[in-house]
């Protein structure tokens, strides 16, 4: 009998024990894996394009369509064309990006395109819908842009870049987006 009352102590501490270096492991490896991420060191993104760093806002480089009017994106997502003087590269890019508009099947309504080249000597044919944009304050870098609902310029791409991988960033924003 005694035996018996001797090992149950023994038992409820092992028990005990194991539950608190469980515990420990699990909380230490969490505050590894934080601080892993903070630093980025071996932890990858899933998207394509690169964030638009600094921040900027259409109301930041001041959009304007063709008239001097201000554009506002009024709840619409926009892929943003910008060239410094539009060749060949361009043009392909614009045809690209008229395709990845119509690629988005039932979600292309809530995204417009947009145009705006420096030097205005290329004016786009064959591109319905296209918005042609004037920069007034602030001049951003050649490049593919996605622009954000709130006017927030999200992912920058090259000019040159492949399509699909525009069309993948664009829908994971869209199917998350809380806003337009």
């Amino acid at each position: 009998m005694q035996d018996g009352t001797a090992k149950k102590p023994l038992s409820g501490r092992r028990q005990l024990t194991l539950i608190l270096i469980t515990a420990t492991l699990s909380l230490g490896g969490s505050y590894l894996l934080f601080f892993l991420a903070q630093d980025s060191s071996g932890w990858g993104t899933t998207n394509n394009g690169a964030f638009v760093n600094p921040p900027l806002n259409i109301e930041d480089i001041g959009w304007q369509d063709s008239k001097g009017i201000k554009v506002s994106t009024s709840s619409d997502w926009w892929l943003w064309t910008v060239t410094e003087n539009c060749t060949e590269d361009c043009a392909k890019a614009l045809k690209n990006l008229q395709a990845t508009h119509i690629l988005l099947n039932r979600e292309a309504k809530r995204v417009r395109r947009g145009f705006s080249n420096y030097s205005g000597n290329f004016i786009p044919e064959n591109q319905p819908n296209l918005k042609i944009i004037t920069i007034v304050n602030q001049p951003v870098p050649q490049g593919i842009y996605i622009i954000d609902p709130n006017g927030n310029l999200v992912f920058r791409y090259a000019i040159v870049t492949n399509p699909k991988d525009i069309l993948q960033d664009l829908k994971r924003l869209l199917k998350v987006s809380q806003i337009g």
